[in-house]
């Protein structure tokens, strides 16, 4: 199991960030914030997963901030989880901390 979490990780970082290169290389190489909300909330299916997404990451950072209060993850972790989950997402966020935290 602890290889499967390794490996969602890894699939974590590099499957977000490809489409990120996709998106740039799509617009000439220049990156525009605008468009990019533009077409993330183009059509209401793509609003279901923002919304779903959002809700999810969310949960799993008042999760984070409970585990830290409640000293059961100690402020190098919880800064560890919450940068993973800020610079790359919850993609990554989550499997790194089952990964963690597995057998414990």
């Amino acid at each position: 199991m602890k290889k499967l979490l390794a490996i969602l990780c890894v699939l974590g970082v590099v499957l977000p960030y490809y489409n990120i290169y996709k998106f740039i290389e799509e617009n000439n190489w220049e990156w525009s914030t605008a468009l990019f909300f533009e077409q993330i909330n183009l059509n209401y299916a793509m609003k279901i997963l923002n919304a779903d997404l959002t809700i999810a990451a969310t949960t799993f950072l008042v999760f984070l901030i409970y585990k830290l209060v409640a000293k059961d993850i100690k402020l190098k972790q919880f800064l560890l989880y919450f940068a993973s989950l800020f610079l790359v997402g919850f993609s990554l966020a989550l499997p790194l901390y089952l990964y963690s935290n597995y057998n414990k």
